[in-house]
């Protein structure tokens, strides 16, 4: 059976959690953001989960996470890439990141690097960009059309 994504539940964040602690990965802002994460499920376990900060027409697109039996399936490459559909569909026109670790994984999606002061400010006042992750993070940019 495969996982079904879908729109994530208060009734995921502990699996999500689980997910980023174990990935060491940032939880800060984790439950303000929830409604804007896609998760996906098998069997009603949590098995990976990809998620937006969304500010007007900029967002952050944070917490990209595959449960490490599933890496390489192919399931984290379906998130994000569902993820920016559904960006797009709440009028988010600019998706950034920070990553310490997939700076190599995301420009298969169309992600550059950029300097971070020139990341939307709105999402430069994140959690995220004020300090879960460190000052060496890689920031990201792509626009959607």
């Amino acid at each position: 059976m495969s996982p079904v994504v879908r729109a994530a539940s208060a009734a995921d964040f502990e699996q999500v959690v689980r997910l980023l602690v174990a990935a060491d990965l940032p939880t800060a802002g984790l439950e303000r953001s929830l409604p804007d994460f896609l998760v996906a499920e098998e069997d009603g376990r949590i098995l990976g989960a990809a998620g937006l900060e969304v500010y007007g027409a900029a967002a952050l697109l944070r917490s990209a996470v595959v449960d490490a039996s599933r890496r390489g399936s192919g399931l984290g490459n379906g998130l994000v890439s569902d993820l920016l559909v559904h960006a797009g569909r709440r009028g988010v026109r600019e998706v950034y990141l920070l990553t310490t670790t997939a700076d190599a994984y995301f420009p298969r999606f169309g992600f550059t690097r950029v300097a971070r002061d020139e990341v939307a400010p709105a999402v430069r006042e994140s959690e995220e960009f004020r300090g879960a992750c460190p000052d060496t993070a890689v920031a990201m940019h792509k626009t959607l059309t």
